[in-house]
């Protein structure tokens, strides 16, 4: 169970507000965006599989409303924030032209 970082409240399904994927160095990276509806802040999960059988997942945060919303919106502007092999403008700047 996945918990706001800075209160400690268990996130429920609607807490989720966006995630996108991306392919770096051959490995699958996953951030998803939680908001707290008790302190309004973001907790981000970052997953990441390197396909060796061992996925890691570490929660960062707390991230403040405006810059958790900005990071929001450049995702909200793909259609295929899942596709790890999507290189649209948005995928390229969340991930800072990292991507394989």
């Amino acid at each position: 169970m996945i918990q706001c970082i800075q209160c400690k409240r268990p996130f429920l399904a609607d807490d989720r507000i966006a995630s996108m994927s991306g392919s770096i160095m051959g490995d699958e990276c996953t951030d998803v965006y939680y908001l707290c509806p008790s302190c309004q802040v973001y907790t981000v999960a970052s997953w990441r599989d390197n396909f060796t059988g061992v996925e890691s997942m570490h929660l960062s945060g707390p991230v403040g409303k405006g810059q958790g919303e900005e990071a929001v919106a450049i995702i909200g502007r793909c259609t295929v924030p899942w596709d790890k092999k999507c290189r649209c403008e948005a995928h390229r700047l969340y991930f800072r032209d990292a991507l394989d």
